[in-house]
């Protein structure tokens, strides 16, 4: 058998860069040789595309790209690769995209639009299921349609903000009490959020959540809260994980514990009672279902400690995939190893895009009332 070629996406617009980068490496280097070739694709800060062996490398140093060959990928159905734009030919064909971009223009369903148009499967959510999981105001009320608990919040945009600042803090204080979190709904990575203690507290948060949104959600924070996180797998028909447990170095699982300190472990699994095994995870399914997920999410839950209360806090639909990513590590825990799942995710990005293409796009009308 031919080996498939995964163009591997990484980097990116986003306050989560340097996450994506950490993250393709590990992809990369599990990818089977014996099955894949891999085409890196990377996507500077400025939005400017990469590809070839140094195009990881070079963003991770920051190093001056402008002299490397520039590709695009065309939202030409024809094309299906990218071409390069300084000769207008020498097309890069790729026949799966593995998306590891986190945050905005990457987990956002804009990138998985342009696979769309291009006709390339890819990994992971669609463009709906994509959107959805990253705007946690969205997301919020339609898991709150589907029954599934979540905390209570209030959300409100940052010019309605800077108008009516009194209304908005009057009416977080009249719904919830603190200590409350403050985040900005498009961003993942605990970038720019906050825990509040106050109102002192309270508006400094606000002011940094409004540095990457343009939109504000306030949640009151869950009393002796357990962070639990599940993975999913599947297209039509997904699969949990064994729940995993965050124990964060800071007071929450901010950025700095995820990724910087090196402070914060994981136990897997969670030491929780089979009642409280099970109920989340078929959360985690339900969930994934509501937000018309495909391929891959990580589910992260707020279970309290001494009432057994659960809360469903966020889907990602790109979760993490660096060394210390609790998605790949609960698969592991489950029976399937990163190189496994990796071979899964594949198979069902091409699963998926099968089935697509079976719909029909084009409609023939009776008469040709549209030549008038």
């Amino acid at each position: 058998m031919p080996r498939l070629r995964i163009g591997v996406l990484f980097g990116g617009r986003s306050a989560e860069h340097e996450v994506s980068l950490v993250s393709a490496t590990g992809v990369m280097r599990a990818l089977d040789p014996r099955k894949y070739v891999v085409v890196p694709i990377g996507i500077a800060p400025s939005g400017q595309w990469l590809t070839g062996p140094r195009a990881l490398k070079m963003l991770k140093e920051r190093s001056d790209a402008s002299r490397l060959p520039e590709h695009l990928l065309l939202p030409d159905p024809r094309k299906r690769g990218l071409v390069a734009v300084s000769r207008g030919r020498g097309t890069k064909l790729v026949d799966v995209v593995f998306p590891v971009l986190h945050g905005t223009f990457g987990e956002d369903g804009t990138i998985q639009g342009l696979l769309e148009l291009a006709d390339i499967p890819y990994v992971g959510a669609g463009v709906l299921g994509s959107a959805v999981g990253m705007d946690k105001v969205i997301q919020k009320q339609l898991l709150r349609q589907a029954g599934i608990p979540v905390t209570t919040g209030i959300w409100f945009t940052s010019s309605e903000f800077r108008v009516e600042r009194s209304n908005c803090v009057a009416a977080i204080e009249g719904t919830l009490a603190y200590p409350v979190f403050v985040k900005p709904p498009n961003a993942g990575s605990s970038v720019g959020i906050s825990k509040a203690h106050d109102r002192r507290e309270l508006l400094k948060a606000i002011r940094l959540a409004m540095r990457y949104d343009r939109k504000v959600l306030v949640e009151q924070a869950v009393p002796h809260a357990r962070e639990i996180e599940v993975s999913v797998l599947g297209n039509d028909d997904p699969i949990a994980s064994v729940p995993g447990e965050i124990i964060p170095s800071n007071e929450f699982y901010d950025y700095d514990a995820k990724y910087v300190d090196g402070k914060s472990r994981a136990e897997i699994p969670a030491k929780l009672t089979a009642a409280t095994v099970r109920r989340l995870r078929d959360l985690a399914v339900r969930a994934f279902k509501a937000l018309d997920g495909a391929g891959m999410a990580r589910v992260d839950f707020l279970v309290n400690r001494k009432t057994n209360e659960v809360f469903l806090n966020e889907i990602n639909t790109i979760p993490g995939f660096t060394p210390i990513s609790m998605y790949p590590k609960l698969w592991e825990a489950s029976g399937l190893s990163y190189s496994r799942l990796l071979d899964r995710l594949i198979a069902l990005a091409i699963e998926r895009h099968r089935q697509t293409r079976r719909l029909k796009t084009t409609f023939r009308p009776k008469r040709a009332w549209y030549r008038g």
